[in-house]
This record gives C-alpha cells, structure tokens and sequence, in this order.
C-alpha cells in the first residue's frame, strides 16, 4: 500500500528530542486497516520520501495515529524545521 498526505513535523522529547510526522486520520484508518499483516513488536514497517529523500523506518501508534519518525539526516537533507508542513509518501510493509 502506498499514501501520500502533508504533515506537520513534530518532536517529541524523550532522553533526546526525537521528530515525526503524525499521520492524518484517514491515513491511519487505512494503516489499521493492514498492520496485521504488516506489524512486527508493534510497529508498522515502512520506505518513506520527503521530498527527494528516501529512508526506510516504522512507524509506532501514539495519540490515535501513527507516527512516521523522520531521521536527523532527512531533516538536514531537505532543509526541514520543526513546525513545518512536509509532503511525505510511504510504502507500508516490508
């Protein structure tokens, strides 16, 4: 299954600030919709692009979504600040 949304990078502060992109509700729905069959400890697997920047991650549910984690090396490669709006596409699954 392939999405395509926008989506405010937020940060989430654990014993290091971490960033994501929660996604919108009705891609969501459609995540719950297969992570049975896609789902490993609980996380969804997924390759994801921002902009012209590939990277393979899992996203983990929290607040009635999930949430994409966007690495350090994204973030410096398209230029993007906490608080934007950044376009995403994924590929869910392995």
């Amino acid at each position: 299954m392939e999405l395509e949304f926008s989506g405010e990078l937020v940060e989430w502060r654990g014993p290091a600030p971490f960033h994501f992109v929660p996604l919108p509700p009705d891609e969501a729905d459609l995540v719950d919709e297969v992570k049975a069959e896609v789902a490993y400890w609980g996380v969804v697997p997924v390759r994801a692009w921002i902009g012209g920047t590939e990277f393979t991650t899992a996203m983990f549910p929290r607040e009635d979504t999930w949430f994409l984690p966007v690495k350090d090396a994204v973030r410096r490669a398209e230029h993007v600040e906490l608080g934007e709006v950044v376009p995403v596409r994924l590929r869910v699954g392995r």
